[in-house]
């Protein structure tokens, strides 16, 4: 492909400038490589953080043409000849050198972020999901934490005073995925993610999903159902009513479950095969009424139809543990 003109920043914390180069290029090459042979020809000092090249690791994300991008990711041959390639640091973080900028950010936001809480009295290798619960959260395990969705939020990119406050994309698609998960203990995901995390600082703008380079719907399938979810309990005058009226929330927790639940110490139900998902069995139930027969409110104005269950919908409860194929493999 010849010689290309490239305009790569070079400085450090103090300041620095873009810098005009001619670099070969060859075909099927990407922006890294063109970085590595800058490298070894023209500038041996010049800074960049990088690993696999294979797009799995994050490491070298940059901003090229103003666009946060992967340099391994980001083939020279979707630019015209005669384009002048500039190649800059994340513009959210810190500058470190060249290249390279501190991230340090987002590992403070990890700490803080609550971990998976297991259920109480359940050793590791006793966990069991359906395979319906394991999909929805898949897509947001596919997350190679690059960064470029927190760099792209303007949020923290055009307001640095936002940083303690607000946490971001990435780490809402990790609430949004403990949130589904049925395992977790921790019950209150979406309610940190809105108190801690600045859930209500996005204004949902997906400009987050436009730069993941794991194609994550970050916007419409973890940050817009949390958010929505908030509003509901918090905003929704009917169910604020609903429960002011019939005390909903100030029902003991596990109430409901437990009496429903009929497993033993073996974790068998009813002297059955062994079922150990460690999620109370539910018995059929008619509409929720009142002592007086009354439907609770939100339920009798809400024009919104209940979501489809997640065992499918010709199954009746409670399920027979003997069609279960969830066993322990030791068992």
């Amino acid at each position: 492909m010849g010689l290309r003109n490239f305009k790569v920043w070079r400085g450090d914390a103090a300041g620095g400038e873009l810098k005009d180069y001619q670099v070969d290029v060859n075909e099927g090459e990407v922006v890294l490589d063109v970085i590595h042979r800058l490298q070894a020809t023209q500038e041996p000092d010049l800074a960049c953080r990088w690993n696999c090249k294979a797009g799995k690791c994050g490491s070298c994300s940059m901003e090229i043409n103003g666009m946060p991008r992967l340099g391994c990711m980001t083939r020279m041959s979707t630019f015209e000849e005669a384009e002048t390639v500039t190649v800059t640091p994340l513009r959210a973080f810190p500058v470190i050198r060249d290249l390279v900028t501190d991230v340090s950010f987002n590992y403070t936001k990890a700490r803080e972020t609550p971990a998976f809480a297991p259920p109480a009295g359940v050793a590791p290798g006793d966990y069991r999901m359906q395979q319906i619960d394991v999909e929805r959260s898949q897509e947001f395990r596919k997350c190679i934490e690059c960064f470029l969705c927190q760099n792209t939020c303007h949020v923290v990119r055009d307001h640095e005073e936002n940083k303690p406050a607000f946490s971001g994309p990435r780490f809402f698609i990790r609430a949004a995925e403990l949130d589904m998960h049925p395992l977790d203990a921790k019950t209150d995901r979406k309610e940190y993610a809105q108190s801690a995390m600045g859930l209500g600082m996005c204004n949902i703008t997906k400009c987050c999903t436009e730069v993941c380079p794991e194609h994550i719907k970050i916007t419409d399938n973890a940050i817009i159902p949390m958010k929505e979810r908030v509003v509901d309990r918090r905003y929704d005058p009917l169910v604020w009513l609903g429960r002011k009226i019939f005390r909903r929330d100030q029902l003991e927790e596990g109430t409901a479950v437990s009496s429903t639940l009929h497993t033993g110490e073996t974790g068998s139900v009813d002297g059955a095969a062994p079922v150990n998902w460690h999620r109370g069995i539910p018995v059929a139930q008619s509409a929720s009424v009142d002592d007086e027969g009354k439907l609770p409110l939100n339920e009798v104005l809400s024009d919104r139809t209940g979501a489809s269950s997640p065992f499918g919908d010709d199954v009746t409860f409670p399920v027979d543990p003997k069609g279960l194929n969830y066993y322990h493999p030791g068992k």
